[in-house]
């Protein structure tokens, strides 16, 4: 079965300005959201419930039978409420460990068709995407021998070792590039349809770059990079990115933004859960028994032009439920 996890608009309170980014992690933000956006779509208890009994998730929400898919909670889309050409739409795909690259085409229109459905529009602005075990390291540039010019092709990047940040024991080592270029084609058909205005990717280094680009038809715009440590971009990449016309942004985001374990004990019988998936005892009887695997998260932001305030973001998280056969 699959689980579709949703915010629903974490900006609902109003509008934002926007501003620099701060330093809470991006999982953070995803956790605390599906949680608070669990809790509003729970009943409330009448006076005869018990303290200690939660309602039953199948009353807030929503079972498809074909293909079986179960919604958490029950999601209505909020498409925006100006014109599209008002709007850059940003939308940030991340690739999660340990699953098989060959589902990353349908995955990938999948999450881009979840979001277009809840913005109400047929097209995106700018698609990033975060490659598992790909963490960007300073220090791979800085240690280069040379600066690259832009037709340098590398005969090796090093790895940069996956971040143990908000990361378990489900996170791989890094792609190699013959996997991400595999991936890379589905971003182009995407764009050579229109749904895709620009391509992005993240943590990329110089050298990482300089081995994908030669390989692309559509070239990335942008490039993520996490500067947790360093707080400076190596010049290197500098020189590197200005000479390749692609634009440097710094982020927050974990690599593996929603590992299994952190999955299961959002939606398990536990004291910090809400009971979709079953316990042993206790709270969670009802709840669903079987393995939860995360596939895919997709963070998107939708800003209105002219007055730079963020005007709807949020989150989608999808995961498959092996169910047990007893």
């Amino acid at each position: 079965m699959k689980l579709i996890l949703s915010t629903s608009n974490i900006m609902s309170g109003g509008p934002s300005v926007i501003r620099r980014p701060t330093f809470e992690k991006s999982n953070t933000e995803l956790t605390s959201s599906l949680r608070a956006n669990f809790t509003v779509h729970q009943p409330s208890p009448d006076a005869s419930t018990p303290a200690s009994q939660t309602p039953s998730f199948k009353s807030w929400t929503t079972h498809q039978p074909a293909p079986p898919t179960l919604y958490i909670p029950t999601h209505t889309p909020s498409p925006l409420s100006e014109p599209r050409p008002s709007y850059d739409i940003t939308v940030k795909l991340f690739y999660l460990p340990g699953i098989p690259a060959n589902r990353r085409c349908a995955q990938t229109r999948d999450a881009i068709a979840l979001v277009l459905h809840e913005l109400g529009v047929s097209s995106i602005d700018l698609l990033i995407v975060s490659f598992p075990g790909i963490s960007f390291d300073a220090d791979d540039d800085e240690d280069s021998d040379s600066d690259l010019e832009p037709d340098a092709h590398p005969a090796a990047a090093p790895a940069s070792a996956p971040t143990s940040e908000n990361e378990d024991a489900d996170a791989g080592g890094p792609e190699d590039i013959a996997t991400v270029v595999t991936t890379w084609r589905t971003l182009e058909t995407l764009h050579d349809s229109d749904v895709v205005a620009k391509l992005g990717i993240a943590e990329f280094g110089a050298q990482r770059l300089a081995k994908l680009l030669p390989q692309t038809r559509v070239r990335p715009v942008v490039d993520q990079i996490n500067v947790r440590d360093c707080c400076v971009v190596p010049k290197p990449l500098i020189i590197y990115a200005k000479n390749e016309k692609i634009e440097l942004l710094t982020h927050n985001d974990c690599t593996n933004v929603l590992p299994r374990g952190t999955l299961r004990e959002i939606l398990g019988s536990g004291e910090k859960g809400v009971g979709v998936l079953a316990g042993e005892e206790g709270k969670g009887r009802e709840g669903l028994s079987g393995d939860v695997e995360p596939q895919w998260v997709v963070k998107y932001t939708a800003v209105v032009k002219d007055r730079g305030v963020v005007e709807s973001k949020g989150y989608f998280a999808v995961a498959e439920l092996r169910e047990d056969a007893s």
